[in-house]
């Protein structure tokens, strides 16, 4: 009898390169391409072990001397708005969601190229044109969707978030709003809403990406109670902020082949502890 073996996905790491997030320092990234009929399976699976979806590619940090770089995610269940957030939500109340597949537009691009240009001018994303942007948006192995805030009364486009729906959760990919109602909080709201259509969903998280401590840019994802982390191979309930360590240690992570070992693919009991 012929048996056919499930072919592994191969992972690999990226070249060093400046850190984003964390001045003077170097980042690396441990990936693998998100391929074919297992792509859901397998975004779904590493998804809980704290990689992110770009594209046709999973990855997480995988920095030398460097652990900073956490995978955050919100519990539904455990989440209740601050003051300052239910008065973001009431701030936006008149804002009108509209669900779509992932398609990209030109009203989308003109939205995005307003949002870098007035807060990521410098980033890695800077140069991207109309096409790397319908790339950005619309090839996902995945069941994606694009998801669309608009002003009630005169219908502008005013936030757009690409999410993946997981079988345990909402990942946010990517966000982008205007730039224009800085005292809206546009960028709060989108993730308040999506806790609330992961609630509407009987979905358990919120994805958010990567929180990292001693980053201005990553500081927000810390005020959303119920945040979790992804820490020493476990999801765990977020400490006080000022608790987690930012300082370079040659034995902060593991060797690349000791993490791809300890990688649970789908199909694969989950590794104890």
């Amino acid at each position: 009898m012929r048996h056919t073996l499930p072919i592994a996905p191969q992972f690999y790491v990226t070249a060093p390169q400046p850190c984003p997030y964390l001045e003077g320092r170097m980042e690396r990234k441990l990936f693998t391409a998100l391929t074919g009929e297992n792509a859901e399976a397998l975004n779904d699976t590493l998804s809980k072990q704290g990689f992110r979806r770009s594209q046709n590619v999973l990855y997480r940090p995988s920095c030398s001397e460097c652990s900073a770089c956490l995978s955050a995610r919100i519990d539904v269940a455990a989440f209740t708005p601050s003051k300052s957030q239910r008065r973001t939500l009431r701030r936006n109340a008149g804002l009108v969601r509209r669900v779509t597949s992932p398609w990209a537009t030109e009203e989308q691009y003109a939205l995005f190229r307003r949002y870098l240009d007035s807060r990521h001018s410098d980033g890695g994303m800077a140069d991207m044109d109309v096409f790397e942007f319908a790339a950005m948006i619309e090839e996902t192995p995945v069941r994606s969707r694009v998801i669309e805030y608009s002003d009630g009364d005169t219908g502008e486009l005013v936030a757009v978030c690409l999410s993946d729906m997981l079988d345990d959760g909402v990942s946010m990919v990517y966000s982008f709003y205007t730039p224009d109602r800085p005292k809206a909080s546009l960028g709060t709201h989108v993730i308040l809403d999506h806790v609330e259509l992961a609630r509407e969903a009987g979905l358990p998280y919120v994805y958010l990406g990567y929180w990292v401590p001693g980053s201005p840019k990553m500081g927000y994802k810390a005020k959303f109670a119920g945040l979790e982390v992804y820490a020493q191979g476990q999801w765990q309930r977020m400490r006080d902020p000022r608790d987690y360590d930012t300082e370079l240690h040659p034995l902060s992570t593991d060797p690349i082949a000791e993490q791809v070992a300890g990688i649970t693919l789908p199909g694969a009991r989950p590794a104890k502890g």
